[in-house]
């Protein structure tokens, strides 16, 4: 028999060698892939992953409207990193992706749903006419001055919508840049860092006099690269059941998950060989020790928890700050719901609606319109960072303002059938300028003290794959990988929000 085979329920195996105990505390997509990473690298490692709530899964949640699965949290992922579609075909779920039904999405904007521009990263054209029937002629003029304007400073970072208006003026940031990034972090544009979020302009602005050189430059390096296939993916049933296949799949390798254990201290004990590095405490009073622990919390969350083992990493993570927001998702009879064509549409905060997103779901994902051709499934999204008033209202309040605002922008006028409203409270850390910088002192920190590691939205992405990117890391970091954290990049393109800018 194979020595993996002979381990004892002390974790030893007939030599008397120990299993390496790893703790995972946090149970959303990103602590379940650490968890998955830690199983699948044929260590001898007895894993158990933590989580204070009853379920698991963080900000992916499945649920049902009108009797239909819907998500009724983040819906797509990005399909162009490996991440997060790898690790669905890993866990079993691969027969079960899909693209979505469509791809064309709106803009409400100055009165009226206008085509999705093309032709932009993140709001930011290439050309002034790639945002023609979007902006006024002024500010298409206003574009095109930007080759003929002096080098503007880029420094160590610079917020996305102060660079841009400087380059293009404010009217892309107003009507293009703020909805689509308003759609990632529920965030400002004014205060979102560039070097964090849209990284690939950043480095590129950098080299160009001009930012609309330095857009054409990145997407010369797309067309050369020849990407192919969706750029986005869903999961027949719901992102929401990624979650439990890698839980399902981490209980399978022998991995422990516990639910309603919220970790609350954290301690190192000594160095001694064959003894625990970690002590954790839990809220219900149990302890736990371990050899390494990963913390894969919200940074609120992870700072109280490192409050004693990194004092300096706690202080960081306290200052990152987060957004609230409702996801409205609505069923109404499809006989009734005579809407546009395409996915959905974004609303630009100035033009003073409501809701900052809508989508489409049923006419989005085509596994959602075969559960029940008879119904059109419609998601919409309020509240971001510093406007969250109209999260004070109540579910019924919500409803009603998303329903007048869905109205206004297509027409739609019947009363839906079935309606849920999914409030994230601190839904989603913002990004501002220095954002990257804060992260590595973090990781400074943390890197100084042995078996330690985080992962998570907090740090560099708050997309899928980058959580999962963000989970790997860890884990090769505590396997000794002094390189892992070097290959990880800021995901700025998927949020929960549900909008046409996933």
């Amino acid at each position: 028999m194979r020595e993996a085979d002979t381990v004892t329920k002390t974790g030893r195996d007939r030599r008397g060698h120990r299993d390496r105990k790893v703790l995972v505390v946090g149970g959303g997509i990103a602590g379940l892939a650490a968890a998955h990473r830690l199983l699948d690298g044929g260590e001898r490692v007895q894993v158990t992953v933590l989580e204070a709530d009853e379920r698991l899964g963080g900000k992916l949640r499945a649920g049902e409207i009108a009797g239909a699965r819907v998500d009724l949290g983040a819906e797509s992922m990005l399909a162009r990193r490996p991440e997060a579609v790898g690790l669905a075909r890993e866990v079993g779920l691969g027969d079960r992706l899909q693209p979505p039904s469509t791809a064309t999405a709106s803009i409400w904007t100055r009165g009226a749903l206008r085509p999705m521009p093309k032709g932009h990263v993140m709001g930011v054209p290439g050309t002034a006419d790639a945002l023609a029937g979007v902006l006024s002629d002024e500010g298409l003029r206003r574009i095109r001055r930007d080759d003929h304007l002096p080098p503007t400073h880029l420094g160590e970072d610079v917020a996305v919508g102060k660079y841009v208006t400087a380059r293009l003026g404010r009217e892309v940031v107003d009507r293009l840049v703020e909805p689509l990034l308003g759609g990632v972090y529920a965030g400002d544009a004014n205060l979102i860092s560039m070097r964090s979020a849209v990284p690939q302009l950043f480095d590129e602005a950098a080299k160009h006099v001009s930012l609309t050189e330095a857009v054409r430059a990145i997407q010369e390096r797309a067309a050369a690269n020849q990407q192919v296939g969706p750029v986005f993916m869903g999961i027949e049933g719901g992102i929401g059941t990624l979650p439990g296949a890698v839980a399902d799949a981490v209980r399978a390798k022998g991995g422990e998950i516990l639910l309603g254990e919220r970790a609350t201290s954290l301690t190192m004990r000594g160095h001694t060989e064959g003894a625990a590095q970690w002590r954790l405490g839990t809220e219900s009073g149990r302890t736990f020790e371990a050899d390494q622990v990963v913390v894969a919390l919200p940074a609120r969350a992870a700072a109280s928890l490192l409050r004693t083992a990194s004092p300096m990493a706690s202080q960081e993570l306290r200052r990152i700050e987060y957004a609230s927001m409702a996801l409205i998702t609505m069923a109404f009879r499809a006989s009734e719901a005579d809407l546009p064509d395409g996915s959905g549409f974004l609303v630009p905060p100035v033009d003073g609606h409501t809701i900052k997103a809508a989508t489409f779901a049923s006419r989005k994902w085509g596994w959602i319109a075969e559960q029940n051709p008879e119904l059109m499934v419609v998601r919409t999204s309020v509240g971001r960072y510093g406007d969250e008033k109209d999260l004070a209202r109540d579910d019924n309040d919500l409803v009603d303002l998303s329903r007048q605002d869905l109205r206004e922008a297509t027409g739609l006028n019947a009363a839906p059938v079935d309606a849920h409203v999914t409030r994230w409270k601190d839904g989603l850390p913002q990004y501002p300028v220095g954002h990257a910088a804060r992260v590595d002192r973090i990781r400074g920190h943390i890197a100084q003290i042995p078996g330690l590691a985080v992962c998570g939205a907090a740090y560099d992405g708050v997309g899928i794959p980058a959580c999962i990117a963000s989970a790997y890391a860890a884990v090769d970091t505590l396997r000794g990988d002094s390189g892992a954290l070097d290959e990880l990049k800021a995901d700025p393109v998927q949020s929960m929000h549900g909008g046409a800018g996933e």
